[in-house]
């Protein structure tokens, strides 16, 4: 067996289909005709941007909307449009007489090695895009083919090196069994890609490619990430078995999609989804969300040279509200800092981001850029029922700050008669324990609070989450974080607001009776974990919840916690 990352659930069972993503051999002499040269370019360009916006097409169609992929084929086809990679080619090509392979090559080779230098994954991630388009239009100039993936034979598990998001989009879907990759992980457009239409897969997997042949019978669990090569019949048995109950289980999900979100006693609670743009608001409300919990408004400004201006910040937030049907939606304010590449925006590197110039901190020192979002937002709150939520409180000071912001702006749409929901609400995150030990004062001051579990784990407990060597001590489960959790719902409900989640402990199944006992009024989870979080909380009592709660709240440790949680949700599911 061999083990890599499950990015995408499911088993796949098929056979091996290799992909190799050769690179194309650059000729690196001197001697080329200028003009010659920069007229192969433009005649590549043209087909590039051509092949593109088809691949596009068929890509919108398999997801019946736009995507992480769609965006990262828009922007390939915006790169290769862009002025200064077309005049940096042609200085190229003018200046050294090199090929228009060779000029493109090197173009690219220096916003790859710009991004890889990047700590952000998701700038990093751009590498693999850029890769992807360079590929590609050599291809075109030296007129050769990319493996073609159109017409699949049944039961195909793709195997590669990487899964480029060109490779992806020309998929024969309706044939792909599995994806399994060398390179990758969850946030990989294989990865989107494969969750968005319900294809397991495994990244990240090591030597792959030295140990399989095409033809080869395969399994992959794209929970567990576990590949098996040439199964023995009885793998294979218990894997068909397997493959049939999570296929089952995935219809049993599909019958929640249009229920209400209760306990098996009838108690309701919200039950909204996280997005990262517009686009992805379609597909929360496709999967059953009763709303967006969290919008995180900062791909607006990592995917672009420029700051991006209040008229694009409000064609986003209205495309999102109006795509959210009158449902909410609540607007995270930008959450940056030293730990995002924003050239732009001039960030230093900080020894520790996390504890430094970030988010709200970030925007009250930047009034320019804070301003501009808060118009964009109050303006498109005219199309729906938008919520704006502040990111990484730690005072009452900083939300008096945020407020007087939002008054004067309203002010100036009310003088210039531009329109806006006058009844907008107003929350924060409580992320930082500062803001968990003040929730009762900031509560007075506020419409709605949203607790961030991923950041106040981290902060409460002093670990980085990120650092393999203490990362064992990260657990939303510490006696400490709870306690905290439940001080911040009781703060709310005292002062009469609400209190949602929007960390990744709200789709937990084992926090779940936790919460719920604890009174949380809102769920907010990844789109794919909507239905998943709403069985798991129709399965449940109050009554019930509570007593667990009750044994839980009594505990000391972590270990002990989440062990009797894991025993009494096993022996409850016998039953």
């Amino acid at each position: 067996m061999e083990r890599g990352i499950g990015t995408s659930r499911g088993i796949g069972i098929g056979h091996v289909l290799i992909v190799y993503n050769a690179s194309a051999v650059v000729n690196r002499g001197t001697h080329y005709n200028a003009e010659e040269e920069k007229k192969r370019f433009f005649e590549a360009r043209k087909t590039f941007i051509e092949q593109t916006e088809e691949l596009l097409s068929e890509l919108e169609k398999k997801l019946g909307e736009s995507d992480k992929d769609a965006l990262v084929l828009k922007n390939q086809i915006y790169l290769a449009r862009d002025i200064t990679t077309e005049n940096e080619v042609v200085a190229a090509i003018d200046n050294s007489h090199i090929c228009a392979e060779a000029a493109f090559d090197d173009v690219c080779n220096k916003l790859i090695q710009l991004f890889s230098s990047m700590d952000n994954p998701d700038m990093q991630q751009r590498v693999t895009d850029i890769q992807d388009m360079r590929e590609r239009m050599i291809q075109i100039l030296q007129g050769t083919k990319a493996f073609d993936l159109t017409n699949l034979p049944d039961n195909t598990v793709i195997v590669a090196d990487e899964i480029k998001p060109s490779m992806t989009a020309s998929m024969d879907i309706a044939h792909v069994a599995g994806i399994v990759a060398e390179k990758g992980g969850d946030t990989a457009h294989a990865s989107i890609l494969a969750r968005a239409l319900e294809i397991p897969a495994v990244l990240s997997v090591k030597g792959i490619l030295q140990k399989v042949k095409n033809g080869d019978s395969i399994i992959i669990d794209g929970a567990y990430g576990e590949v098996f090569i040439n199964p023995t019949q009885r793998t294979f048995s218990i894997y068909e078995k397997k493959k049939k109950k999570y296929e089952e289980h995935i219809e049993e999900l599909k019958t929640f999609i249009n229920k209400s979100t209760e306990t098996a006693d009838g108690k309701k609670v919200m039950l909204a989804a996280n997005i990262g743009g517009a686009d992805e608001a379609a597909k929360a409300v496709k999967a059953g969300a009763e709303g967006v919990g969290l919008f995180r408004t900062e791909f607006l400004f990592l995917n672009k040279n420029a700051l991006p201006t209040e008229e694009e910040q409000f064609e986003e937030y209205k495309k999102a509200a109006v795509l959210t049907k009158g449902m909410p939606l609540t607007i995270r304010t930008l959450d940056i800092g030293g730990d995002k590449d924003i050239p732009y925006m001039g960030l230093t590197k900080e020894t520790n981001p996390f504890l430094g110039y970030r988010a709200i901190r970030f925007c009250l020192d930047r009034v320019d850029i804070f301003t501009t979002q808060l118009r964009a937002i109050l303006r498109a709150s005219a199309y729906g029922s938008i919520r704006i939520m502040i990111p990484m409180i730690t005072s009452v000071n900083e939300v008096r700050q945020v407020k007087d912001m939002i008054k004067k702006i309203c002010s100036d749409l009310d003088h210039n008669g531009i329109s806006y929901d006058k009844n907008i609400q107003t929350g924060v995150m409580i992320e930082t324990p500062a803001a968990a030990i003040m929730a009762d004062a900031i509560a007075q001051e506020v419409d709605f609070f949203s607790i961030g579990t991923n950041d106040l784990t981290q902060y409460t407990i002093a670990v980085d989450r990120c650092n393999e060597n203490v990362a064992y001590l990260y657990s939303a489960f510490n006696p400490a974080v709870l306690r905290l959790i439940r001080r911040i719902i009781e703060c709310a409900h005292n002062a009469g607001i609400e209190a949602g989640m929007c960390g990744e402990s709200a789709a937990n199944a084992l926090m779940a009776p936790i919460l719920l006992s604890f009174g949380l009024d809102e769920f907010s989870v990844s789109t794919g974990k909507v239905l998943e979080t709403r069985k798991t909380i129709a399965d449940w009592t109050l009554k019930e919840a509570g007593l667990v709660t009750d044994k839980v709240m009594s505990m000391a440790t972590e270990k002990e916690v989440t062990d009797y949680l894991s025993d009494y949700i096993s022996e409850r599911n016998k039953k």
